[in-house]
């Protein structure tokens, strides 16, 4: 015989859907975590049972289907809906409920909110396993491509580009009217109104898309997504997206915090900071982070909240416009925190009258306030041609927040090493997530859902690494001894007294049999 045989079609087995499932299969994981939570306590939406009527699928099932299928590189409520019909360990975990993909995708729409207390109990998890350090702290973000298209993503000017565009081809299909009234084409006539028409029909959509804008206070709007944003990816290169920030500690690389947002990274570090605070229960701890978020209000931020910064600074260019030469940057320049002067490089003192001025920007909340230093002595200096093109001398303006920025600088010179640990701790992540994965984009609407899937996507990926490092059923076993205020109780209990219930039955009817 040179080829192994395998099992008749038609032979019939007597077995059950436990014995299908190994000990150490991620599924059994699914299965007891979500077993072990109350729901309604998360602020998933729960179905009550009803007395009457059709009865509804439990919330549950619609958890650990999600899970699964996130944990397989599952999103699409279609194709989870097949895989509940052919995978052997659906079967096992929905104990062969099928439920359709309306609500399947339902689930996830609905329950945001739920899936974001979720991964953060899961943090809570990871604490209290010792999984977690809390010392040192990587902060970084990554484009997710949002549901909507550059076409359909608009900024003023390309919605007045668009308006002259139809004024432009509405003039030369009425100059075509004209010529074809001594010509007596009808049929042409036709074709052309019905283009002006639809001019027409376009010039008011985009009129209503302007006043819109506007009255959003936007730089730009979206019209299949209003949350999505263009957003610059790398380079020149631009995406209609959503920026993802995470917080990654460096003990076993895991996520402790998260959220989804529609802006770049320079005003997002205070609220990622203080969210893995809050997560991780800690006083006080280190965050790593790169030079995208350098901002002295959100760098001020986590130093009022006792978060130790060391943010990477940008080095500052030179326009070409300017005459400043490197030698007479202001970082050549000292300042005196005791006298409040700054000594320049040919040992000139600046002083400051004391006034604080305000510069606004384009929101409230980018706005700072500065104040300016000045010397006389600029008037007289040799190299004044090379350090200021400003006829009244040289002028320094310091914010209200530069000595938190001098303070962050100063640790990011002195701690070289720590600071280039911060890509081995965060950048493989965003890797696995969007390379190995398949995870760069989101096919669902609105950023409060958004944030939602994105979450359910970093608890999948700290469920994955806690898999690796713990096994499937030692982190079971932690689940079960875990005290959460989240947890359902007696579930365990009456699990184990049913599976007892269940055996001792089996045995009798064995017995009876025989």
């Amino acid at each position: 015989m040179q080829h192994i045989t395998g099992i008749p079609r038609n032979q019939l087995f007597f077995s059950s859907l436990e014995e299908t499932i190994l000990p150490n299969n991620p599924v059994r994981f699914v299965d007891a975590f979500v077993d072990a939570l109350d729901l309604k306590c998360l602020e998933f939406k729960v179905k009550t049972i009803k007395a009457e009527g059709r009865p509804s699928f439990d919330t549950k099932l619609f958890l650990k289907l999600y899970l699964y299928g996130y944990l397989n590189g599952l999103r699409s409520s279609r194709k989870l809906e097949k895989e509940c019909v052919r995978n052997i360990e659906l079967h096992w975990l929905l104990t062969g409920i099928v439920p359709n993909y309306h609500s399947i995708s339902d689930f996830r729409k609905e329950n945001s909110a739920g899936l974001k207390k979720l991964f953060k109990l899961f943090v809570s998890f990871l604490k209290d396993a010792d999984l977690i350090a809390g010392e040192v702290v990587a902060i970084d973000g990554t484009k997710s491509r949002a549901h909507n298209s550059k076409k359909a993503n608009f900024k003023q000017k390309k919605i007045d580009r668009h308006l002259t565009y139809i004024e432009e081809k509405t003039e030369e299909y009425l100059t075509q009217l004209a010529q074809n009234d001594s010509l007596d084409k009808g049929i042409e006539v036709s074709n052309v109104q019905e283009k002006i028409a639809r001019l027409q029909k376009n010039k008011i959509g985009y009129e209503l898309l302007a006043e819109k804008l506007k009255a959003s206070g936007e730089p730009q709007i979206s019209t299949t997504d209003e949350d999505a944003r263009a957003l610059l990816v790398q380079g020149v290169v631009v995406e209609v997206s959503y920026n993802i920030q995470a917080a990654v500690d460096n003990k076993h690389n895991l996520v402790v915090a998260t959220h989804t947002i529609n802006r770049n990274d320079l005003n997002a570090l205070g609220a990622i900071a203080l969210e893995a605070k809050e997560n991780l229960g800690v006083a006080t701890y280190t965050a790593l982070v790169d030079k995208g978020y350098h901002n002295g209000r959100e760098i001020t931020q986590c130093k009022d909240h006792n978060i130790t910064t060391i943010v990477a600074h940008p080095t500052p260019g030179i326009s070409k416009e300017s005459v400043t030469q490197p030698d007479y940057l202001v970082a050549k320049f000292i300042y005196n925190k005791e006298d409040d002067t700054y000594e320049c490089p040919q040992g000139e003192t600046l002083k400051t009258t004391g006034r604080w001025h305000k510069k606004t920007g384009r929101t409230e909340q980018s706005g700072y306030e500065f104040k300016k230093y000045r010397t006389s002595a600029c008037k007289e200096c040799p190299i004044k041609n090379i350090c200021t093109s400003r006829a009244g001398g040289r002028e320094i303006d310091r914010s209200q927040y530069a000595d938190a920025v001098e303070e962050n600088n100063q640790r990011y010179r002195e701690n070289p090493q720590l600071y280039r640990k911060r890509q081995e701790i965060n950048e493989h992540i965003f890797g696995t997530i969007k390379r190995q994965w398949g995870y760069n984009h989101t096919n669902l609407t609105g950023l409060e859902k958004v944030n939602g899937e994105h979450s359910l996507i970093m608890l999948v990926y700290n469920i994955k690494r806690t898999i690796n490092i713990l096994g499937i059923p030692n982190l079971i076993a932690k689940i079960k001894n875990w005290k959460s205020p989240y947890k359902a109780k007696g579930f365990f209990v009456l699990k184990r007294v049913y599976l007892r219930l269940f055996k001792d039955v089996f045995v009798i009817n064995l017995a009876i049999s025989a």
